[in-house]
């Protein structure tokens, strides 16, 4: 009996890990954009509606997916919040008029599309979404 579990135990730890590396998210920007990398703390100002450009000076736009793995894990990873958080957060900034909220596609094809045919558009996806047309920015 203890072996069973343990063996359950160890292939359901598997199947999350598995699950968990297949979900990763890039980070990914339209090809004007300057920068081949980013910080988390530039993409939390970006995501968060604090500031409108990198560090390098380019001027980004942010595009959300309205959910899935990707989506969670990106605002888990980097901005530190969950959905509802970083959407009230937002709706803040709406009603106060300080912003305006980001485009949210329903799909990752949508957000690779949108980030390749618009200058500074910048984005995520899951690492195994073809994304041609497009930059990879790197994490740092």
């Amino acid at each position: 009996m203890k072996k069973s579990l343990l063996a359950f135990l160890l292939i359901a730890s598997a199947s999350m890990f598995a699950a968990k590396a297949q979900a990763q998210a890039i980070v990914i920007a339209n090809p004007g954009v300057k920068s081949s990398e980013v910080s988390k703390s530039d993409l939390r100002d970006v995501f968060t509606g604090a500031a409108s450009s990198l560090k390098d000076g380019s001027r980004v736009t942010p595009v959300l997916l309205k959910s899935g793995a990707a989506h969670d894990e990106f605002l888990s990873e980097y901005i530190g919040k969950n959905d509802t958080d970083f959407r009230a957060s937002w709706r803040s900034l709406v009603f106060s008029g300080q912003a305006t909220m980001p485009k949210s596609l329903d799909g990752e094809a949508a957000v690779v599309d949108f980030v390749a045919h618009n200058s500074g558009a910048i984005g995520y996806i899951g690492k195994a979404t073809p994304h041609e047309g497009v930059k990879v920015l790197g994490v740092k």
